[in-house]
């Protein structure tokens, strides 16, 4: 029936709405049947004709509105007011008590579960007092017959709708299911966009600390060369120039820097410390502990660029005659120690210094590993600069001590 709560979904997939639609048309047939045949029925035990077909008539009528129109609250009243009418129908004839059956049929849609047993009963009772009423002598089977049938019209019908419920309700959850998953998927990409946005702004805070601490410090040495006039640092110029282009070059396809590749930290700094004594005569010493526990590629590489950048440093504004340049374990945290002899400097005061960006670039990319950047200086004092990472293991060869432990 239309009338039917669970019938009423709308969003009933096209399965259950044909299986819907062939149960509506059953019913619709058993009502017609059995009415056509009970009013017979009635008018061959002697009801007559006028009397017999007008209830027949008027049950189909009633039958018909509400099928067709009966929704929501007004299909109980309107079930109600079929029982009603086929109560006087029993009046007329006992013949009509074979219609209990489909008013039983259509309780199981239209009520709940309570109410369609509390409408049942009387309808059960009523069904078994016409042949009383009309004096028709009493067998088990009009008792039995009412009682079963009945009861399994009933049951027939509370099942179907159930199921019905059941359907229904797995739809709903279904449709819910996509469009939490639909939710899910925008939630990933708006996730996987912000998190692209994030690398996109970490890695060009990566590329500018890189350019700062390369190409930007070469440039700068090869300023103050070419600034002294001199032909015969004309191939160190060259040189630098060259390293340049192989940094950059090595930033733009964001491989590893040049000065780790096929060597080890240390020797990557032995080397970059042996082209500042020789550029600048300042005096320069390596050690490193022997037993420093290994480091990840990305930890050498943070110590390589803050050592390239306190370096410059050193070469641009220090005036010192020694620099050193020391590693250290305690307690699974490796310490770089950088040291000079220099003029020195307030360190309160460095914000305002050509060095501020430098300092500042050292410590972010200490941080992003959980490390620390300490800066000890005063004037005339020289400088002290101590970079720390927790050790971390890696594969074997990161960082070995230098030839004989102590540099030139």
């Amino acid at each position: 029936m239309s009338s039917s709560p669970a019938s009423a979904d709308q969003g009933a997939d096209p399965a259950r709405q044909r299986m819907l639609t062939v149960a509506r048309f059953a019913l619709h047939l058993i009502t017609a049947i059995l009415s056509a045949v009970t009013a017979f029925r009635a008018i061959a035990t002697g009801v007559p004709l006028l009397p017999a077909m007008l209830a027949a008539g008027a049950f189909l009528a009633w039958y018909a509105t509400g099928a067709a129109f009966a929704r929501g609250r007004f299909s109980t009243w309107w079930l109600v007011g079929l029982g009603v009418l086929w109560g006087g129908m029993l009046l007329i004839s006992a013949e009509f008590v074979w219609l209990s059956f489909p008013l039983l049929l259509l309780a199981g849609h239209v009520l709940r579960r309570w109410r369609s047993v509390a409408f049942a009963l009387p309808v059960l009772v009523a069904a078994i007092a016409a042949p009383i009423l009309h004096q028709v002598p009493i067998t088990f089977a009009h008792i039995a017959g009412p009682l079963l049938g009945g009861g399994f019209a009933l049951a027939i019908s509370l099942g179907y709708d159930a199921l019905l419920r059941d359907a229904a309700e797995r739809e709903r959850l279904i449709a819910s299911l996509v469009r939490t998953q639909d939710e899910m998927a925008a939630v990933q990409e708006e996730l996987a966009r912000t998190q692209r946005d994030a690398g996109a702004a970490q890695e060009r805070t990566r590329l500018a600390r890189d350019l700062h601490d390369t190409i930007a410090q070469e440039l700068s040495s090869m300023v103050l060369m070419a600034r002294s006039g001199d032909a015969e640092r004309l191939p160190e110029i060259e040189s630098l120039a060259q390293h340049s282009l192989t940094d950059l070059r090595r930033i733009v396809a964001a491989l590893a820097p040049a000065e780790l590749e096929g060597a080890a930290l240390a020797s990557a700094i032995e080397r970059m410390l042996d082209a500042l004594r020789r550029d600048t005569g300042i005096e320069t010493s390596l050690h490193a502990d022997a037993d420093l526990p290994p480091l990840s590629t990305a930890h050498e590489v943070a110590f390589l660029r803050v050592a390239q950048s306190a370096l410059a440093n050193v070469r641009q504004h220090s005036g010192a005659g020694t620099v050193s340049v020391a590693f250290a374990a305690d307690a699974g945290t490796v310490t770089m120690t950088v040291t000079d002899d220099g003029d020195g400097f307030t360190v309160g005061k460095a914000a305002g210094s050509t060095t501020s960006y430098g300092l500042s670039a050292m410590r972010s990319r200490l941080r992003e590993f959980g490390g620390a950047l300490e800066v000890r200086s005063a004037p005339g004092e020289g400088t002290t600069l101590l970079a720390a990472l927790p050790a971390l293991p890696s594969p074997p060869g990161a960082l070995p001590s230098p030839r004989g432990g102590d540099g030139r």
